[in-house]
């Protein structure tokens, strides 16, 4: 707004007057200093002409980003004739102009004004009470006393802003409230949010336009007034997501401090750091609330954890849960450096309260983690669950390394299937060390890598082995979900000009709750509704083992003569064949494009599917490390005694349980599953037909344990009689 000079003057007699041209001028057509003086503190001051006083306050009013009106706050007046001594800056006239919306705030957790001692001119204020929302936006105009044709203008605050900090209406206030706001059309939160994840993924305005009149048009119809506001509606809201900005303050820690207290419903944890409080900040918003409660009940919970470690200033933590088609689905973000057990339990709980506030019933299945330095107690004593072990980091670490140091393609796979013999041995008789100085003798003079991993990974290999032995292992399907959430969230994360805003939380912040939570909004969305097929159908193909199952079997060939390898025919270019060495194995190896930047092709997990019936591969570590959980299982009893039975009875829960969910998976719908499902008959007549569904009323416990009774009314003989005679 206008032009600021560094230095500070303490005299009105050393400023210059100003006379912008036009009819109307505001702020920022004006040239603004410090003034210092007894009764101002290095306010921003103009000098302009008396008669523009009323052309400068038009201008103001007229300001397209924050268009309002000013009134009248309070004023003064002094004749000529009554002041012995004149200063520089004592006045005539004396008015304060302040934004008609403030100073009050009637909006939603704003705080009344007391009663006022002095007569308000409420000729010019805004038009709606509910319209005020606290803005902090006004000036002061002097009349000289010394110079009457000239009028000193004080800016105390220039920004249209309340007194959290936030711009609180205008265009670019997303809570503003319109004086047109009942002949709006309704615009559900589905609807919003469909359209900003629209205009977030860079949707053309034409295409958003369309899209979005189709939703409005199924609750008010179609009118030309009605799609002429909903066209402003998407013009607004898409000038309000360009003109966003991360940055709320200069200074970090205060910009993150103003976005928690704006979004408090998307925080379900915050401690600002401290000397002795490391900073935490837990995000989740209201829709990744209810796809943490749909998706998480008796369902898997992963970890995906450390992301920027190096570049970012503080690590992402993500929760993830797996949908109906088994994608991840980031349900909650934690920003923070701490991996102590009294931090993780602090944030832990903080969510499942939240969660157990909506559904109390609320439980997972099990816990996937991907790092062997989590900590595993707060998880045990939050989600009371099994807890899961995922390789997907170590394998994808050290494939990348390999080719990334070793130029040799022969050598490449040779090191890879060598480390993934130190990962089998886990299980074996041998000690996974000698594989280990095994792999440092064969290839002596891969000094790069060598010295890489004996720098990086050897300090702490051995926390890796014991947590891969302790641990249940996670299959290749979440894993390969965990990367691909990984590969999306990198995209998005160091896809930005602004390399230097890597060190900024609020940019982080902004990228997630913006840019990432629309993208995963709209593939559910679309995958669910079948409004976007395009969306829908990229969606789908997101992960490396829904596209290894659109592969044929007959384009997977195994040589006997070559049992080290296997070839897969390309789907779209048939002539072409993809080599994978060590196949059935996690640590198997692919020639194509993708595998070679370390992911996990799906000609890999096509493979490693067709090679679980065959008894000439090895079974995959995550099948092996069930099978060490069922022998540990039925060794545990050593008599026979009553740790038997209670075995015995955990195997056969077990064993119904994994049938279930095997039948349920290999079937093709719920319908089949429940038509197997046996007939419950009663006693009452012989047997011959099936149970009535028994009244919710009559199984209803009371709060102390017994069973309700049936409060069905039920007619009144007595009244019957006393009615017929």
């Amino acid at each position: 707004m206008g032009t600021e000079a560094a230095e500070v003057v303490e005299s009105v007699s050393d400023l210059a007057v100003q006379d912008p041209p036009g009819e109307e001028f505001s702020a920022a057509d004006l040239r603004w200093v410090k003034y210092a003086s007894s009764e101002h503190q290095r306010d921003d001051v103009a000098l302009i002409p008396y008669e523009r006083m009323d052309a400068f306050i038009a201008g103001e009013c007229s300001n397209p980003e924050c268009p309002t009106r000013f009134h009248i706050e309070r004023g003064r007046k002094r004749d000529r004739g009554t002041l012995r001594e004149v200063r520089s800056d004592d006045y005539l006239l004396y008015r304060m102009y302040w934004c008609s919306f403030g100073p009050e705030n009637y909006g939603e957790g704003g705080t009344i004004l007391p009663s006022r001692k002095y007569r308000l001119n409420t000729r010019n204020r805004a038009a709606r009470p509910q319209s005020m929302r606290g803005c902090t936006c006004h000036f002061a105009i002097k009349r000289l006393y010394a110079r009457p044709s000239l009028v000193l203008i004080i800016y105390h605050e220039r920004r249209h802003i309340n007194k959290s900090g936030f711009i609180c209406h205008g265009p670019l206030d997303r809570d503003a409230i319109g004086p047109g706001a009942r002949r709006v059309p309704y615009v559900g939160s589905e609807i919003q949010q469909q359209t900003m994840s629209l205009i977030y993924l860079g949707v053309p305005e034409e295409n958003i336009l369309q899209t979005h009149m189709e939703g409005i048009h199924r609750y008010c119809g179609s009118d030309a007034k009605v799609d002429s506001l909903a066209s402003q509606y998407v013009q607004k809201l898409g000038m309000i997501i360009k003109r966003s900005t991360h940055e709320l303050d200069l200074d970090d820690q205060a910009s993150i401090r103003m976005w928690v207290d704006r979004n408090k419903k998307s925080v379900f944890y915050y401690q600002d750091s401290t000397d002795t409080d490391a900073f935490v900040l837990g995000i989740q918003t209201e829709w990744q609330l209810q796809q943490m409660i749909r998706f998480g009940h008796q369902d898997l919970l992963a970890s995906h954890s450390s992301f920027g470690v190096s570049k970012l200033k503080y690590p992402l933590h993500t929760l993830l849960v797996f949908d109906s088609r088994q994608h991840a689905l980031p349900v909650a973000w934690i920003i923070t450096r701490s991996v102590t057990k009294q931090d993780t339990l602090r944030w832990m709980k903080a969510l499942t309260e939240r969660i157990y506030s909506v559904d109390s019933t609320w439980r997972i299945g099990g816990f996937v983690i991907d790092d062997p330095a989590s900590e595993l107690d707060p998880i045990r004593d939050v989600f009371s669950c099994p807890i899961l072990f995922s390789l997907w980091h170590i394998r994808r670490t050290w494939l990348k390394n390999i080719i990334k140091k070793c130029s040799n393609s022969e050598v490449q796979r040779e090191m890879f299937m060598q480390l993934g013999k130190v990962m089998y041995s886990i299980w074996s008789e041998k000690n996974p060390m000698d594989a280990l100085e095994q792999l440092f003798q064969d290839f002596v003079d891969q000094t790069t890598f060598i010295q890489y991993f004996k720098s990086f990974w050897v300090p702490k290999l051995e926390m890796w082995i014991d947590t891969i032995r302790s641990l249940p292992l996670a299959s290749q399907e979440s894993s390969g979900a965990i990367e691909s959430y990984h590969l999306k969230l990198k995209v998005k994360a160091y896809d930005d000009s602004q390399l230097d805003a890597l060190q900024r939380v609020d940019w982080l912040v902004h990228k997630l709750t913006t840019e990432l939570h629309s993208s995963y909004w709209l593939n559910l969305y679309a995958d669910e509704s079948g409004s976007f097929p395009e969306v829908k159908a990229e969606y789908i193909a997101s992960t490396s083992w829904q596209r290894a199952l659109q592969i044929p079997d007959n384009a997977v060939t195994f040589d006997d003569k070559e049992p080290f390898s296997a070839k897969v025919a390309s789907q779209k270019d048939t002539s072409q064949l993809w080599t994978i060495w060590n196949p059935g194995s996690e640590f198997s190896l692919c020639d194509c494009s993708w595998s070679m930047q370390g992911n996990l092709c799906k000609h890999i997990i096509k493979v490693n599917m067709m090679c679980g019936p065959r008894k000439d591969f090895q079974p995959s570590l995550s099948f092996q490390s069930f099978q060490r959980v069922l022998l540990d299982l039925w060794q545990k009893p050593m008599d026979d005694s009553f740790s038997l039975d209670l075995s015995v009875a955990w195997v056969m829960q077990m064993q119904e349980r994994i049938q279930k969910v095997t039948e349920l998976a290999t079937s093709d719908g719920i319908a089949q599953v429940s038509n197997r499902l046996p007939i419950q008959w009663t006693n009452k007549k012989g047997r011959k037909v099936a149970a009535k569904r028994t009244s919710p009323l009559r199984v209803l416990p009371h709060s102390n344990g017994t069973v309700q009774k049936d409060f069905t009314p039920k007619k009144n003989r007595k009244r019957k009689r006393l009615s017929t005679v």
